[in-house]
C-alpha cells in the first residue's frame, strides 16, 4: 500500500516528538537493511486490527521502510474455531464448547496452506508480525525458514479461568517458535511467556484517517442524513472527506437502519460503535438505555456496527445482530422510537470510517459498555472527538480513561449505574464539554501514532538480534 506522509503529524504532536520520530526511523532504516517487515492477519476490513494496520503500514512505508501486509484465507470451519479461541481468551466458552484436539487437524491444515503461500514471498531474515489466534500456526514454518517471527495478541483479560487456560493450552505449541510476543497490557501475558520475550504496545489512533479527521458540522449532518440516521431531507451535496491517498471521498451509501424514529439535528444522541460481538454487550446497552435513560428525559440511542457480509472472520456476528433485532422488537413503543440499530456498509473502507467519524462527532455521549475488552480503541476515538465517554472498567478501557477524562463503570452488568451516568451527562452539557476536552488532551498525549511506531521500532530492533 502507498506510504503516508508522516509530516502531517507534526502540528498534532509538536516539534519535539516529531523530531524524535524521525531520528528513530533513520536509525531503524539503517539497522533493517534489506529486510522486509510483513504484517499478517485474517481480514482486510472490519474490526480494529485491520484499521490499525491500515494506519501503521502507511506510516511505516512513509518513513521509507519496506513493509508489506497480507491477509490469510480460511473456510467457515476455521473461522468458527478461531472465534471460539477469541471467546475463550476473553474467558467465555461458547455453546459449541472449548477448542481441543478435534480442532487441531483443521486448524493446522488451513494454516499449512497459508504458510506455503507466504513462504513463496518472504525471505530469510525478514520480520513477520503475526496478529491474533488466526495466525498462530504460521509461527513454526516461518521460523524454520529463517524468518524472525513476532506474534501480536490484541485481546485478553486480566484473570484466568478454565476457558482462558484451555485457549492458551491450544495455542502454546504453535506459538513456542516465535521470537517475541506483543500484548496491549502486561496483565494479558500468559505465565509461560518469559518476561524478556513479552512487549507491551498499546494501540493508537491516526488523527488524519477518515475515521478521526476533522469534519465540520455541515459535513457531519450531510453524512448522517445520507446514512439514514437523522431526520431530514437528503443532503443537496454529499458529505466529503479526505482519503489517505490525498483524493476527496464522498459518502453516498446508506446504512441499514432499524428504528421507529429518527433524531432531529438538535436532539441528544448516545452512541456505541462496535462489532456485533456478545462481549461488546450491545444487548445490555439497549436494555440499560430503554430502562434507565428513556423514562427520565430526552435522547436517542444508536447501536452501530458493520454489515455482516463484510466481516469474513466473525461467524457469530450475524447471530448477535439478529438477537439485537429481536430484542429491539420486544421493547416498549416509547423506547423503540428512540433506539436505532445501524449497520454500515464495508464495500469502501474509508467511506465506512467517515460514516463512523460523523456518527461519533454528532454524538452527545459515546459509550463502550463491553463485558471484556482487549483494548477498545473506540474509546480513544470517541475521546479524540471531544466527546464524554462512558466505558466499562475492563481491559484496555482502564488504560484509556484517566481521572476526569471519562466515566468508568465498575460493573458492566449494573445497568442502573450505566443509565444514571449517561443521563447525568445528557443533562449536564457543561460537564460533558469539560470531560470531552480533557479526554481529547489525554489521547493526544498518550495514544497518537508516533508513540506506537517508536515502540515497534524498538521491538523489531531487538528481534533482529546481532
Amino acid at each position: 500500500m502507498p506510504g503516508t506522509r508522516v509530516a502531517v503529524l507534526e502540528p498534532v504532536i509538536g516539534t519535539e516528538r516529531y523530531a524524535r520520530l524521525l531520528t528513530v526511523a533513520a536509525q531503524f532504516r539503517d539497522r533493517l537493511g534489506h529486510r522486509t517487515i510483513w504484517n499478517v492477519n485474517s481480514t482486510a476490513v472490519g474490526g480494529g486490527v485491520a484499521e490499525m494496520l491500515q494506519v501503521l503500514v502507511g506510516y511505516i512505508a512513509g518513513l521509507g521502510i519496506t513493509v508489506r501486509w497480507t491477509v490469510i484465507g480460511g473456510d467457515p470451519d476455521f473461522f468458527a474455531i478461531t472465534k471460539r479461541l477469541h471467546n475463550q481468551i476473553h474467558g467465555e466458552a461458547s455453546g459449541a464448547g472449548q477448542v481441543g484436539s478435534a480442532d487441531v487437524s483443521h486448524y493446522e491444515q488451513v494454516l499449512a496452506a497459508n504458510a506455503d503461500e507466504l513462504l513463496g514471498q518472504v525471505r530469510p531474515g525478514d520480520i513477520v508480525l503475526l496478529h491474533d489466534p488466526q495466525t498462530a500456526g504460521l509461527a513454526a514454518p516461518l521460523a524454520r525458514a529463517g524468518v524472525r517471527v513476532v506474534w501480536r495478541c490484541h485481546i485478553g483479560v486480566d484473570w484466568q479461568n478454565d476457558a482462558t487456560r484451555g485457549a492458551w493450552d491450544f495455542l502454546r505449541p504453535y506459538l513456542a517458535p516465535a521470537h517475541g510476543y506483543v500484548f496491549s497490557r502486561r496483565q494479558y501475558v500468559p505465565p509461560w511467556i518469559l518476561p524478556a520475550q513479552a512487549w507491551i504496545i498499546p494501540p493508537s489512533i491516526d488523527p488524519f484517517s477518515a475515521k478521526n479527521q476533522e469534519l465540520d458540522a455541515a459535513t457531519v449532518e450531510a453524512i448522517m442524513t445520507t446514512i439514514g440516521v437523522l431526520d431530514g431531507e437528503p443532503p443537496q451535496a454529499p458529505g466529503r472527506f479526505a482519503r489517505r491517498d490525498g483524493t476527496t471521498g464522498e459518502v453516498t451509501h446508506a446504512g441499514q437502519v432499524t428504528g421507529d424514529g429518527r433524531p432531529g439535528p438538535a436532539d441528544p444522541v448516545v452512541v456505541q460503535v462496535s462489532r456485533w460481538d456478545r462481549l461488546k454487550d450491545m444487548s445490555g446497552v439497549m436494555r440499560g438505555f430503554a430502562e434507565h435513560v428513556v423514562p427520565s428525559g430526552a435522547g436517542y440511542l444508536m447501536l452501530v456496527g458493520p454489515m455482516m457480509s463484510g466481516v469474513a472472520d466473525d461467524p457469530e456476528g450475524a447471530l448477535v445482530l439478529a438477537e439485537c433485532l429481536a430484542q429491539w422488537r420486544g421493547l416498549p413503543a416509547a423506547a423503540r422510537a428512540r433506539v436505532l440499530l445501524v449497520t454500515l456498509p464495508l464495500d469502501d473502507v474509508e467511506e465506512n470510517a467517515a460514516m463512523v467519524n460523523a456518527i461519533q462527532r454528532h454524538a452527545t455521549v459515546i459509550v463502550q459498555k463491553s463485558l471484556a475488552e482487549g483494548f477498545g480503541l473506540t474509546v480513544a476515538e470517541g475521546m479524540w472527538k471531544g466527546r464524554p465517554v462512558v466505558g466499562s472498567a475492563v481491559g484496555g478501557i482502564l488504560d484509556q480513561i484517566a481521572g476526569g477524562t471519562g466515566v468508568l463503570l465498575p460493573d458492566p452488568a449494573d445497568l442502573a449505574t450505566f443509565g444514571s451516568q449517561v443521563r447525568r451527562l445528557l443533562d449536564s452539557p457543561d460537564d460533558a464539554r469539560l470531560m470531552g476536552a480533557a479526554g481529547w488532551a489525554h489521547i493526544r498525549e498518550n495514544y497518537v501514532g508516533d508513540r506506537h511506531l517508536i515502540l515497534w521500532a524498538q521491538l523489531i530492533d531487538a528481534t533482529i538480534g546481532d
